[in-house]
This record gives C-alpha cells, structure tokens and sequence, in this order.
C-alpha cells in the first residue's frame, strides 16, 4: 500500500488534463433539475449552466447528492486538529526519524496522532470528544501558539518524541471534524446525475480508502460513459442512465464494504485500551511467504 503525497496526486493529476478543462471560480452553491432534463448549477461568482449530464465530486457538503438523496453526513465522535511539518529532514531531523517516510499510529486512551512522513510530515491529534469540543474549547485555534498549548495540555502526559510533533509544527493549526454518511447508502436512479467519491459515501479515514475509492469510482464511471458512447456527443437519454446504472452497481456495494472497514477502523483505533485493538489486528493478518 504505497502512499503518495496529495499535494503531488492532485499535480500529476490536473497535469494530465488539457488546459481549461478545469474551470476555477465557479464554486457550486446550487443545483437544480430542469424540466428538458437537464440540471441547472448556481456558482458562487453569479454565473449560471445548464448540463446534461451532471456528476457530483465536490465532497462530503456535496450541493448536488440533495438531488438524489436526503442523507446528511453524521459526526463520528472524533475532532482532528490538522499539524504539519515542512522540509521535515532538512528542519526537524528528529521528527522525520520519529515518523519516517510512512505512516505514523500512536494511539492511547481515546486520543491519536497518526499521519504520514516523508519529505513533509502531515499529521492529525485526534480525539474522541463531543462535536462542539472545539468551539466549547474556548481556544482560539486561529492562533497557532495557543493551539499548540492546548493540544500539549490534552497530550500531556504522552512522550517528548511524540509531543515534539505539536510542538514544533508550522503556522496554521487546522481543526476538524470527522463524517460520515450512512454505511450502505445509496439512492434511486436519476436520469442524468450520479455522485462520486465523498459526494457519494464519505467515512471516516481509519480505513485508509477515502481517495482510493474517489479515484476508482471516477475511472469506472468514465468507462462505463465511454462504452456507451457518451464521449462521442451522441449518446441518447438512455444511453447515458445505462451507463450511470452499470456504476452505480458496482460502486454501491463497495463503498459498503469500505464504509464498514472504516467504522472498524476508528473504533480499533480509538479505545480504552488502544492501541492493543490495532497491534492485534495488524499481527493477526497473514503475512507473505
């Protein structure tokens, strides 16, 4: 399972596309069914469009899953405070050897910080606490110095190589809060409009499937279109809604199958008793020969 750098994925990836393909300023904030058929999408600068065919990727607040479904994403349990440390080799020699150039589980009593190493160590302290544990904080999470000594005080008693970690991330202490649609959720067929990635089944990360899942989904989503014409300009209504119906097949039931992962996930890694969960877990998978 090789990690990449989400900063370097979204590069290769919007280097591969041909220029304008990407249109920006043109945040969605409505999205409306026509009567020819068509949807009709409200951005944020004014401007308006109409598609015919719209595919909604814009995340877990998705505008465009009301057209199909009233699932609304549920709080988790879990609050992150987003941490990062830059040129982590070059400026924090000590952090980088702690974390090394993969991924990072410490976990005790409810609490975690895990992320991924390499050239820049990108974190999260996680907690499980009440949805308003931020605001209620009292914390100006604003301010990175008192971000820091909050986050120091909750980890107090955890080791100096770990709380070094906090302690001398980079400006902009980022708080969190972790969602998740229903497990299993799905929606009825609609002509015209499907959903991907987290617009379609966001979870929380502790299966470590969130971006796999949005890029699986895109890739056969679009060859289900190509093998059904629709990248020739002259696919029919119902060309389109076969193609849409041969991804949603295939896609529900694994958004299912990682949605669960993950539930699993957060509640190995956040226990009384962690991380004795997740060392049994990890040492009770089969190794190869």
């Amino acid at each position: 399972r090789p990690e990449i750098d989400r900063t370097a994925l979204r590069d290769l990836l919007l280097s591969s596309l041909a220029p304008g393909t990407v249109v920006w300023n043109h945040k969605v904030t409505a999205a409306r069914a026509l009567e020819d058929g068509r949807h009709e999408l409200a951005f944020a600068n004014g401007t308006t469009t109409a598609v015919d065919l719209l595919i909604g990727a814009d995340g877990t607040w998705s505008r465009i899953r009301p057209l199909l479904s009233g699932a609304v994403p549920q709080y988790c349990g879990i609050s992150y405070l987003e941490l990062r440390l830059s040129d982590a080799p070059t400026r924090h020699p000590d952090a980088a050897a702690v974390v090394g150039p993969g991924i990072l589980f410490a976990l005790s009593d409810n609490k975690a910080l895990m992320g991924h190493g390499g050239q820049n160590i990108h974190l999260g302290a996680s907690l499980r606490v009440p949805q308003d544990w931020i605001t209620a904080s009292g914390v100006d999470w604003s301010d990175t110095d008192a971000a820091r000594n909050a986050l120091l005080k909750e980890f107090g008693d955890w080791s100096a190589e770990l709380t070094d970690l906090i302690r001398h991330c980079d400006q902009g202490i980022v708080p969190r809060l972790i969602f998740a649609l229903p497990i299993g959720h799905r929606w009825e067929p609609s002509p015209g409009v499907t959903l991907l990635g987290d617009a379609a089944h966001v979870m929380s990360p502790y299966a470590g499937e969130g971006a796999n899942l949005a890029m699986l989904d895109a890739t056969e989503l679009a060859l289900a279109l190509v093998e059904h014409g629709i990248n020739t300009g002259q696919a029919q209504t119902n060309q389109a809604q076969t193609a849409l119906a041969q991804y949603e097949a295939a896609m529900f039931p694994r958004a299912r199958a990682a949605a669960e992962a993950s539930a699993a996930g957060l509640d190995l890694c956040f226990a009384d008793d962690s991380p004795r969960a997740l060392l049994d877990f990890f040492t009770g998978m089969p190794t190869s020969p």
